[in-house]
């Protein structure tokens, strides 16, 4: 018998569906020589420190630093998951054949791997490696079944992370929590990733606080309705701008050169998870956390490709499959209406052939997956904010095969007196892929200065001349902007770099912290601890979260470019770079040295009581250092407690912290969405009266 696990019971139902095992058991499916079960997300976690030594049940300084001679595992202590493992382990030991059908990715990987060595798999692993859901992925998948020792190096990079996240994150929270807490019960949390993300929130919310506006001046004139801007830039006192003023007052304005120059825009790259979260965050408001579990329900309706992703372009296999998800895509339905099937005509009738750009396709950039399109199965009863990012995904994706933007740009100096002025305009030629948005739109992807340049000049010759009306204005410096969701995920994919054009930042993300799929996670448990609050769109350090990062002397736990570099090492152990075992001996060396320094302080600091966690217990291989791991829990469980009612189902769900994107408890149409002071269901329109507020 050949048993296949899967990670969740809907995507087991698909491949039994397709195997032909459809005779339903407990805890799986049978038939055709197949058995088909699943896990719910993680059913294993790495060993409490208590399960290692008695003594470190307790917290106290003199356990310090707890380094576990050797890692081990164990089943989440939950009815549901250990008999869901009862009866896997008890497929494992008559199987002929385990094909792992777990979740593409390192943390896919880690969940099987944990799974079968609890049940002490010996016989022979398959794994089956697809990027979408579709019945076609899935045969296609079974057809060209891998050995599971392929990706051997992908769940070491896993164990790797979990390990290094546990030493940092029991100690270290251990360690500040009982060093610098004002009073019993806080619990300073401290994460791998975690806290060097909420460093950059300080840092910058220090800036802004710090920052004291000065006064410049600029001089301009308006000469034939187009206004003209000193090259000499800024003067930094009044006096120098009415000196330069006076030299130009009353004399006339000479053209002294006009330059013309044709340029073109190719269309942006497909989506990996990131830039998909930022342009979601900017032209929607959405959270990180909403924005994943939006594209990860898309991909589990089969309409989107796996979503976990860090690379922007397509294998060459992916190609001959295009036209086909082009069709697809072309034949969805909105209001009566089908948005796409105009501009999927027009770029039909731009050729026979699709092109093949390798900005577009380049295998050699991908790894596990490649970037986010849809899959060509037509959808249907999406919500609206389900509509809205496969709209995203779909115009990028009908975007990528049209042909560059043409434009021209024109400048324009002058003169007056030998002081030099500029003004510069930006003329759309042929709007090529931008036809696919609207000018609304397109503006989620332009540039801050974009609407200052795309303006058309009038005709200029050079050595006209004529009156003109300068100014000569006083402004003010302005701070550095908080970082919004959108702005601060950019910065942990480019460790803390401001960069804002996507080519650049695609070169810096092997430095980048956390995983593509953590940082959603890892920016909402910062939400949770009172690190950080949300204002408007900003985030902004609470003063918990500026005071952990003030007592935190250690570069390692807040420089994000120190975690970047582990970060490179994982994904190096991953592509088999890099040596597990050396990562994690450097790690405990530096807990180690961590643990030291901070016993020798002896300065008395402390930090305020924030509305921090009284318990910090982890549940997965991450969540020590603060990352959001996969569910632990099956959806359905049997208690031998009496059931309650729907009412007080719907009253105990409202007292619980909401999960964004999750379904409306209350009127189970709706999907939980976060306000200004409170969660609350997206029908609240309709109705809807669910709302949580904010604890």
């Amino acid at each position: 018998m050949i048993v296949c696990i899967a990670e969740k019971p809907s995507v087991a139902r698909d491949i039994a569906r397709i195997l032909g095992a459809t005779a339903q058991r407990d805890g799986y499916m049978e038939g055709n020589g197949y058995q088909v079960t699943w896990t719910f997300g993680h059913l294993c976690e790495l060993k409490e420190p208590n399960d290692y030594l008695v003594n470190w049940r307790f917290w106290t300084l003199a356990a310090l630093p707890m380094i576990p001679q050797r890692f081990g595992i164990k089943l989440i202590p939950d009815r549901g998951i250990e008999k869901q493992f009862e009866t896997i382990a008890k497929l494992y030991a008559e199987a002929d054949e385990i094909i792992n059908c777990g979740d593409a990715g390192q943390e896919g990987e880690l969940i099987q791997r944990w799974v079968m060595q609890l049940a002490k798999v010996k016989c022979p692993v398959k794994r089956l490696w697809i990027s979408s859901m579709t019945d076609e992925a899935i045969k296609e998948g079974f057809a060209n079944l891998k050995d599971q020792a392929q990706y051997e190096s992908l769940y070491l990079a896993g164990l790797s992370r979990a390990v290094g996240d546990w030493l940092l994150g029991m100690n270290c929270t251990r360690l500040y929590t009982l060093m610098y807490r004002q009073q019993r019960g806080q619990v300073l949390s401290i994460g791998r990733v975690q806290t060097p993300t909420l460093a950059l929130i300080v840092q910058r919310q220090k800036e802004i606080d710090h920052f004291k506006p000065e006064p410049y001046w600029v001089l301009s004139t308006i000469y034939r309705d187009t206004l003209f801007t000193a090259m000499s830039g800024k003067f930094l006192s009044e006096e120098e701008g009415k000196n330069a003023f006076s030299l130009i007052e009353g004399k006339p304005f000479v053209i002294t050169d006009v330059k013309k120059k044709q340029g073109k825009e190719p269309p942006k790259q497909l989506y990996d998870l990131t830039s998909l979260q930022v342009d979601l965050n900017r032209k929607y408001g959405f959270s990180s956390q909403l924005s994943l579990n939006l594209i990860q329900g898309l991909y589990e309706k089969k309409l989107t490709t796996y979503p976990r992703v860090d690379t922007q372009y397509l294998s060459d296999d992916i190609y001959p499959k295009c036209p086909g998800i082009l069709n697809g895509v072309s034949q969805y339905m909105v209001a009566g209406t089908k948005p796409y099937l105009a501009i999927i005509q027009n770029l039909a009738a731009m050729g026979k052939k699709l092109p093949k750009s390798k900005r577009v396709f380049d295998t050699s950039k991908v790894t596990d997956h490649h970037a986010i399109i849809p899959t060509g199965v037509v959808p249907s009863g999406l919500t609206d904010m389900e509509q809205k990012v496969y709209d995203l995904i779909a115009r990028r994706f009908v975007a990528a095969f049209y042909p560059d933007c043409l434009f021209s740009t024109t400048t324009v100096n002058g003169e007056v007196d030998n002081v030099g002025f500029k003004a510069s305009g930006k003329e759309i030629l042929q709007p090529g892929w931008r036809d696919v948005y609207s000018k609304e739109e397109q503006t989620v992807y332009e540039s801050p200065k974009a609407d200052a340049e795309e303006k058309t000049l009038p005709t200029f010759n050079k050595g006209e001349s004529g009156e003109h009306q300068p100014t000569l204005t006083q402004k003010m410096t302005i701070p550095p902007k908080h970082y919004t969701e959108a702005s601060l995920l950019r910065a942990m994919e480019t460790a803390g770099k401001l960069v804002d054009d996507e080519e650049l930042s695609a070169a810096m993300k092997e430095n980048g912290i956390g995983r593509p799929s953590s940082r959603a996670g890892i920016i909402e448990t910062l939400f949770k601890r009172h690190y950080i609050r949300r204002e408007r769109k900003n985030l902004v350090a609470t003063p918990t979260g500026i005071q952990l990062i003030d007592t935190i002397h250690e570069k390692l736990l807040t420089s994000v470019e120190l975690t970047g570099m582990w970060e490179k090492k994982l994904r190096d152990i991953e592509h088999h770079k890099y040596d597990a075992a050396t990562f994690i001996n450097e790690l405990k060396e530096q807990v180690s040295r961590i643990v030291t320094d901070v016993l020798h302080d002896n300065s008395g600091r402390s930090i305020e009581s924030g509305d921090t966690p009284s318990a910090p217990k982890p549940k997965g291989p991450s969540s020590a250092a603060g990352e959001k791991s996969k569910s632990a829990s099956p959806k359905k469980r049997k208690s031998t407690a009496k059931k309650a009612s729907v009412k007080e189902q719907v009253e105990a769900q409202r007292q619980a912290v909401p999960q964004e994107g999750a379904e409306c408890p209350e009127c189970h149409q709706g999907h939980i969405i976060k306000g200004k002071t409170a969660y609350g269901c997206s029908r609240w329109k309709e109705g809807c009266t669910f709302r949580v507020p904010f604890a």
